[in-house]
């Protein structure tokens, strides 16, 4: 244990958060009698996120200069045969990263909860829920086992139902929170089994003790079959990751969840839980390791996600859900890096998409506040002059979403491209087509959006259902035609202070992170079996030459082809996507309705699910629990009871007739068995 770090002090990180939103939830709402006012919860839980940030930038600097490195139990829960059950701290660079990057978007996005609720008469109660969720996130990164990892897991899943949900009068809020609640239900199924099968093979739930018995685990078999155990722990994990990440076919609830307010859709989708699936797989990066089979699985799940997810965002003109969907495209694109043992690029996407994806959203929220709560990009247009701190945000935000030289998401995507063109596992071929193609659409969806929402003509006052308020429940708003306002200070100044990573952060770190020893002791890749890292590390000569490198690259064409023909047909030849919509309607059509997943799920899965239901309620519970088990015991004992009863009559010969009867069976019995 490094004397540089004291488990006293990161016991801040996670708490500070806490006690906030302790205080905010109990004290600054009816339950507490509201004894906190608006002003006093603010200042709370922002006090709170911001120790926890202080702390969390200290304790990297300790652990990127000093090579810090903490492995510590604090409190053991449970103790079950060999099975110990404990609370830890594992911080190493990987979680000292993680730490930094979920409290300083946590941060931006309590502060820009100021502006962003003010009217709204839940506004402690979102205080005290984001301040929840930036807690649950941190256990999770800050845990040295997978129990504290599945309580963590659990937690943000819990918060986001109800953040989801927070507007809970508008039965869509309560629908999208739902439908969150339970495809995640199903990924942590799967990842229990895993947690499960970890913890019956090596009688640990411990990182380090895990880790040091997986040579033993890639020699099993799970029982009964001739599958690598190893294989199936990690397939299994990985289906956790493909709920709380929204991997295809468990991608469904990302969408829907734009129905909770602007704010905590760039905490869940930025920062906290949507990168919870990519973290846990890189902290078990020693496991995946041991099977090309679940590397493979993971690889090709996360290039369906990466392209075919990028397509439904060119369809959207909800300007939240362009960017939700920008957000499962860009899952999918880390989740590949992963397949492809570059678990230093995931993380390394995770970080730069952090900053810019909370930027987008925030920047998106900025746009809905000045545009008086309409969120359709087809009646905004020329929103620039009106609101130029916003423009410029949103336009730094999009240009690192699409992979620009210099800008940091060019850094971590261009690295994603390059270690798939270096695998050699199966699906890489489809992998490298989907990542490639990805990239256009990307850049086509997004520029799509920036130019229908800040250039061209002024169309918010054509809005046909102007009467609506799309992203704030106030039945009494109406939509006025005004022209769009520039945000207030505490909206603006968490999109200047986004901005600036968005820009420089790639450039300043993808050398440390993905070519030094900065991850040396968090990430373990075998070199000879999977040497994407290695051939890029050859091929890097530094952040400036692989920026003037890229402009002669594919993906750079790619992506300039995506900006050139989003400019041609919307601001040039509006004309030209209408006419497309009317020759490709079929096309339209499925995207339209997202590849009837919804539909599916609804019509099918959810039927068949009700229908075994009933029939297990009906047949199981009342039929042989209730009506055999429970009833039937009852029925035999009385209807014997009442046999019986016939013989208690009073008279003396029933009573002998009785015992020379019973005698009788008696004899008989005996003369049976000696026969």
């Amino acid at each position: 244990m490094s004397q540089t770090l004291q488990v006293s002090t990161l016991l801040l990180v996670p708490m500070a958060p806490l006690v906030g939103a302790v205080l905010a939830g109990i004290f600054g709402t009816k339950l507490g009698g509201n004894l906190l006012g608006r002003r006093a919860v603010h200042s709370i839980t922002i006090l709170g996120v911001f120790i926890a940030f202080v702390v969390s930038a200290m304790t990297l600097y300790s652990v990127a200069t000093d090579g810090a490195h903490l492995n510590e139990n604090l409190y053991t829960w449970m103790v079950v045969g060999d099975l110990q059950m404990q609370v830890g701290f594992l911080i190493d660079s990987l979680t000292s990263m993680m730490m930094c990057v979920v409290t300083f978007v946590s941060l931006m996005v309590h502060i820009y909860t100021i502006g962003y609720m003010e009217e709204d008469e839940g506004y402690n109660r979102f205080f005290s829920y984001i301040s929840l969720f930036t807690f649950s996130m941190l256990m999770l990164v800050m845990s040295n086992n997978l129990l504290q990892l599945f309580f963590g897991w659990e937690a943000v899943g819990l918060v986001s139902y109800l953040l989801i949900g927070f507007w809970f009068t508008r039965p869509t809020a309560i629908f999208a929170n739902m439908k969150a609640f339970l495809v995640n239900r199903v990924g942590d199924f799967g990842f229990i089994l895993g947690i499960g099968l970890i913890a019956a093979f090596t009688d640990s739930l411990n990182y380090s003790e895990i880790f040091e018995k997986i040579h033993t685990l890639t020699n099993l078999s799970l029982p009964g079959t001739s599958w690598s155990l190893v294989t199936v722990i990690c397939i299994c994990l990985f289906i956790g990751a493909m709920g709380k990440s929204a991997q295809f076919p468990l991608h469904v609830w990302l969408p829907d969840s734009m129905e909770g307010p602007t704010p905590i859709s760039a905490l869940i989708h930025a920062a906290t839980m949507v990168t919870a699936g990519i973290f846990m797989v890189a902290r078990m990066s020693p496991l995946f390791e041991s099977s090309d089979t679940a590397l493979s699985f993971v690889m090709i799940i996360g290039s369906i996600t990466a392209l075919f997810m990028g397509f439904l965002g060119i369809i959207q003109n909800d300007i939240k859900r362009v960017v939700a969907y920008s957000t499962l495209s860009q899952l999918g694109y880390m989740t590949v890096a992963l397949g492809t043992s570059a678990y230093s690029v995931a993380v390394f996407h995770l970080l730069t998409h952090a900053f810019f994806k909370a930027l987008l959203f925030l920047g998106a929220g900025s746009v809905i506040m000045g545009m008086h709560h309409n969120q359709d990009i087809r009646w905004m247009g020329g929103v620039r002059k009106y609101m130029p701190i916003t423009w410029i945000t949103s336009l730094i935000g999009s240009l690192a979403l699409i992979g620009t030289p210099f800008f940091s998401g060019f850094y971590s995507k261009d690295s994603i491209i390059e270690a798939v063109a270096e695998s050699h596992l199966y699906g890489s071929g489809f992998a490298y087509f989907a990542v490639l193609a990805g990239v256009f659409v990307t850049a086509f969806y997004s520029f799509r959006m920036y130019f229908l929402v800040f250039h061209g003509d002024e169309r918010y006052d054509q809005n046909p259902d102007a009467h609506h308020s799309h992203d704030h429940d106030h039945a009494d708003h109406v939509h006025s035609a005004h022209s769009p306002h520039e945000s207030p200070w505490v909206v603006t100044l968490p999109l200047i202070l986004l901005a600036i990573p968005s820009l420089a952060l790639g450039y300043l770190t993808i050398s440390p992170m993905l070519f030094g020893d900065f991850f040396k002791d968090s990430i373990v890749v075998n070199s000879m079996l999977h040497p994407s890292m290695k051939e890029l590390a050859e091929a890097f000569e530094g952040p400036s030459e692989m920026a003037f490198h890229a402009f002669t690259s594919l993906p750079f064409g790619l992506a300039l082809l995506g900006v050139v023909l989003s400019y041609y047909m919307y601001m040039i030849n509006p004309a030209l996507p209408t006419a497309i919509k009317r020759i490709a309607n079929p096309v339209y059509v499925i995207l339209d309705n997202k590849y009837f997943m919804d539909w599916f799920n609804e019509n099918v899965i959810a039927r068949a699910t009700r229908g075994l239901g009933t029939g297990l309620w009906r047949g199981g519970d009342q039929a042989i629990i209730d009506g055999f088990i429970v009833n039937g015991a009852w029925k035999l004992v009385g209807r014997g009871a009442a046999v019986i009863r016939r013989f208690q009559s009073g008279f003396l010969f029933h009573y002998a007739l009785s015992m020379i009867f019973g005698l009788f069976l008696l004899m008989s019995w005996f003369l049976w068995l000696n026969v």
